[in-house]
Parts: C-alpha cells; sequence; structure tokens
C-alpha cells in the first residue's frame, strides 16, 4: 500500500463520502487511490473555484466534510475566493493540495510556490507531509480539525513522493471536538435582560438557525415578547411553513443601524457581533447603536441550540407554542420581471423541502419576506461576500442531498466567475434549478457608486458595470454545457417555466430578462 491510499482508506473510515477535484501530475497516485478504494464519490469541477464552493455546500447541507483535490498552489490559489465563503460559512472541509516531491523541492520548478501562505487566511488547520508513513495519520489530523464543530477548512499539503512511497496502511479516526458548554452565567444574564421586560432582539446565526434552536428561541419570543433576527448572510436557515419567522439583519449599514436603534438589548445566539460589509464616511463600522447593551448567549463554537434550549427551561417558556408561518404561499405574480415578481414567482412554486442557495444579490432582496410562509425549506447565502459562491454551492448541496430541489438563486455577473458548475451539474445529473437574474450588469456597483455620491457615472464608470455589448447568451452557455435552458421575459412566462423545471429530474437552466 502506498501513501494515497493509505489516506484514502483513513478518509473511508473516517465517513468522508465526497471528493471534489481538478488534478494535476502531482496528484495522480491520489487519483489511482481513489480508483482502488471504494467509499468516496470523485466529482470533476472545471475550475477549482467550482471544488471548493461545492465543498462549501455539501458541508453546510451534510455536516460532515468533503475532500477537496487540488494542484499545487495555482489550484489552491484558484479555489481561495470559495474557501473564504467556507472558513465564513463554518464549513467543514479538507484541501488536499498536492506538492513537489521532497526532493524536487529545491529545484524550484516553474509551478513551485509557499503552499502555506497561500493557504493561511482561509485555513484554521494547516500541515506539510514530510514521509508517507505519517501520511495517513496527518490526513486522520486534518479531517478531524476539520470536524471540529461547528466546522473549519484544513489544508493538507501532500508531497507527490508521499503518495507513491510505501506506507503502513491507514490510520485510526481522531476524535472531533464538539461544541464548547455554555457558562450557566452567559443564560442567567440573557434570561434577566429578557425578564426585564425592556425591548430586546434575539441575532440568531450559525446552528441557532437550525430547527431545534429556531424552535426553541420560538418559544422564548413567545413568552417573552422578543424579536427575532438574524444574520444578514447566514449559513443555512430552516424557513417556510411551520417555522418562526425571522427578520433578517439588512444589509446597508444605515437601514441596519435604523433596525437596531428600536431595541433596549440584543441577545446574540450563534451570531458574532454585527458590523458593516464596508467601511463608509460617517458610518461606524458597528452595527450596535450605542447605548445598547450586548450579551452573548453562546458565541458560534458553542452549543447555542443547548443554551437556546436551556434559556427556554429558565424562562418556564418550555411547552409555550411558538409563533410559526402558516402555509401562505404568495400569489403567482403577472407582468414585468423585476426583484418583487421574480420573489414572488419563486416564492409561490418553491417545492417542498427545497433548499435554496441565494447569490441574487439586488434581484433577491424581496425573496427572502415573500417565502416566510411557502413549503419548508432551507435557505443558504452568501457567507463571506466572495461572489461566485452561489453555482457550486448549489452543486455541493445537490450532491448531499439528492432527493431534495435545488434553487440556485443567481446573479449574472456573480455566475460568471464559476459558470463551470453547470458542467458538473450535467454530468452529475444533478437536481438543480438555476434561476438566472440577467439585468446584464454589477446592479450592486451601480448601487454602490451611487451611494458614494456619483449619481451621474461617466462612460468608464458604466463600462466597468456593464455586462452588455456583448449581451451573454446564458441559454445558449447552459446548453453548452449540456444544461436544459429556457428563457422568460415576464414573470407569467416565469413561473411557468418553475412548475415544469420543478417537475424535472436534473438539472435545468432558466434565464430571467430583467
Amino acid at each position: 500500500m502506498n501513501g494515497a491510499e493509505s489516506l484514502i482508506r483513513t478518509a473511508v473510515a473516517a465517513g468522508v463520502e465526497v471528493c471534489f477535484a481538478n488534478p494535476g501530475t502531482t496528484e495522480m497516485p491520489l487519483v489511482a487511490a481513489l480508483d482502488a478504494v471504494e467509499g468516496i464519490r470523485a466529482v470533476l469541477g472545471l475550475f477549482e473555484g467550482v471544488c471548493t464552493g461545492a465543498a462549501d455546500g455539501y458541508a453546510r447541507m451534510a455536516d460532515k466534510p468533503a475532500l477537496t483535490l487540488l494542484h499545487l498552489g495555482p489550484g489552491l490559489a484558484n479555489g481561495i475566493a470559495n474557501l473564504h465563503n467556507a472558513r465564513r460559512a463554518r464549513s467543514a472541509v479538507v484541501n488536499l493540495v498536492g506538492d513537489h516531491a521532497t526532493w524536487h523541492a529545491e529545484a524550484d520548478a516553474p509551478l513551485a510556490s509557499d503552499i502555506v501562505s497561500l493557504a493561511r487566511p482561509v485555513s484554521a488547520w494547516i500541515r506539510s507531509v514530510r514521509n508517507a508513513r505519517s501520511l495517513a495519520s496527518d490526513a486522520a489530523e486534518a479531517i478531524a480539525a476539520a470536524k471540529k464543530f461547528p466546522g473549519r477548512v484544513s489544508t493538507l499539503i501532500i508531497p507527490s513522493d508521499c503518495q507513491w512511497n510505501p506506507a503502513e496502511g491507514p490510520a485510526q479516526s481522531v476524535p472531533a471536538e464538539g461544541p464548547g458548554p455554555v457558562e450557566a452565567l452567559q443564560i442567567e444574564r440573557t434570561a434577566t435582560l429578557l425578564r426585564a421586560g425592556e425591548k430586546t432582539a434575539i441575532l440568531l446565526g450559525g446552528r441557532g438557525l437550525r430547527e431545534p434552536a429556531l424552535l426553541s428561541a420560538g418559544r422564548i419570543a413567545a413568552a417573552t415578547g422578543c424579536h427575532l433576527l438574524c444574520e444578514t448572510f447566514p449559513t443555512r436557515v430552516e424557513r417556510g411553513a411551520g417555522m418562526p419567522s425571522l427578520e433578517r439583519l439588512p444589509y446597508f449599514p444605515e437601514q441596519a443601524l435604523e433596525t437596531l436603534a428600536q431595541f433596549h438589548s440584543l441577545v446574540l445566539a450563534g451570531a458574532a457581533r454585527p458590523v458593516a460589509f464596508f467601511g463608509y464616511p460617517n458610518t461606524p463600522s458597528s452595527l450596535v447603536p450605542e447605548g445598547i447593551e450586548v450579551a452573548v448567549l453562546a458565541e458560534p463554537e458553542q452549543d447555542v441550540a443547548g443554551a437556546l434550549e436551556a434559556l427556554a427551561r429558565d424562562l418556564k417558556a418550555e411547552k409555550k407554542e411558538p409563533a410559526v408561518a402558516p402555509f401562505a404561499p404568495a400569489s403567482s405574480p403577472s407582468g414585468a420581471l423585476n426583484a418583487a415578481t421574480v420573489g414572488a414567482a419563486l416564492a409561490a412554486t418553491l417545492p417542498e423541502n427545497a433548499i435554496v442557495m441565494d447569490e441574487a444579490a439586488t434581484t433577491g432582496f424581496p425573496f427572502f419576506t415573500l417565502s416566510a410562509s411557502s413549503s419548508r425549506h432551507t435557505y443558504l447565502a452568501l457567507t463571506g461576500g466572495a461572489i461566485g459562491q452561489g453555482l457550486p454551492c448549489a452543486t455541493g448541496a445537490a450532491i448531499a442531498c439528492p432527493d431534495r430541489r435545488v434553487v440556485a438563486f443567481q446573479a449574472d455577473g456573480s455566475a460568471m466567475y464559476t459558470v463551470q458548475a453547470l458542467w458538473t451539474q450535467a454530468r452529475e445529473g444533478l437536481n438543480v434549478t438555476t434561476l438566472l437574474c440577467n439585468n446584464r450588469s454589477y446592479r450592486i456597483l451601480q448601487v454602490e457608486l451611487a451611494r458614494s455620491g456619483v449619481t451621474e457615472p461617466g462612460r468608464k464608470a458604466k463600462s466597468l458595470m456593464s455586462l452588455a455589448a456583448p449581451n451573454i447568451d446564458w441559454v445558449a452557455l447552459a446548453r453548452g454545457m449540456g444544461v436544459a435552458a429556457t428563457r422568460a421575459e415576464s414573470a407569467d412566462e416565469l413561473v411557468a417555466a418553475l412548475n415544469r423545471a420543478f417537475s424535472a429530474r436534473g438539472p435545468n437552466f432558466i434565464e430571467m430578462m430583467l
């Protein structure tokens, strides 16, 4: 047995089931090992950002890590943007990055680079393998590090000779660290705030947006009258009929400050203290207005679900009936396509138990509110702000949940970053419906330019925000990658297209002309 096979057998024993790969010469022993060992599905991505984004989506829905197989430093670099998003989502991802043979490193070959320095900003755990006999144990530690609650990115750098040289066999799995305990003082302080009767909001994030935690939060709200908020871009939140309704903290800082200013106190439950996405003149970084008391019920790395359950018991709210959204989907819209009618069309037709990956940018904002009473679904968002996450993340989610319909609610500009994900969806026969918002522009940048005081941009500025001249033919692009595609130019056409798409197996694509 060589080192590569010992690694793959170790990964199988640790419960890893998928590898999103874009390998090269230095990873050939690992490719051969994937063939030799049953138990890991190998999925080809035509760009490394597809592999890393798919691993993120898979981890969000499967609650366990996938492997990525990347070629040297440049391959890792191509995937870093979506590893940044995975880090912000606290997703469990294990990167296997090939490297030159140990004895070849001193030659400074053309593809040689400082892989550790590239990996450091997006990895919680990094190791360079020294020999084939340690590779299996190194892999076991990498997987355990990625599984550390609630999830982290691990990067294992593997010289090619450590892959092909003899090894002793697979390593035993290493136990992963679970959630940190919540101190009784955290629960007591929060309970005291809520009993005071002042207007309080609970900002939920991370594992606090899963069903058990949400229902506990709903019981607390029923008992105390507190308001439930969620992070602006949540990793994963359960939504729709039967779940407590949540208000999403607004994206723009002025609106977020206005939202939070109405409260006397703010409780953080699995969410970090909110800050503005960007620094603006005369606008603070913190989105918590001065004078508001902040209590931390649970950090993202702590047992937020257990903390909310314990808080409900402390408040004698454990038997309260939470106020949940009724099943009352939006009416099917008619007329022109715009953000409101697109959001209503998706909310009206959404199938039961769907997964929505939202990277629709400006067009996507109305959907979150409109879908509160839709069929039960899981909502995923752009956690780290690095665009190009939507299509790959939807791809990984579909592999994690093959029996669920996944919707990639996607802006046109960011779709171009990782459009290769459509090919992977076609090859793997994934149940992904891509709903592409074609406004032929980077609309969010137009908004930001106006916010900076430039209301009449010049020729160069306009050209940098336009995706026209030439227009991108998205239907042709999707079909060229093997995905059935159609175009909708009105809300009526969109509703009909969505109904057809949701009744079909495999991937499909709807281009919406806005």
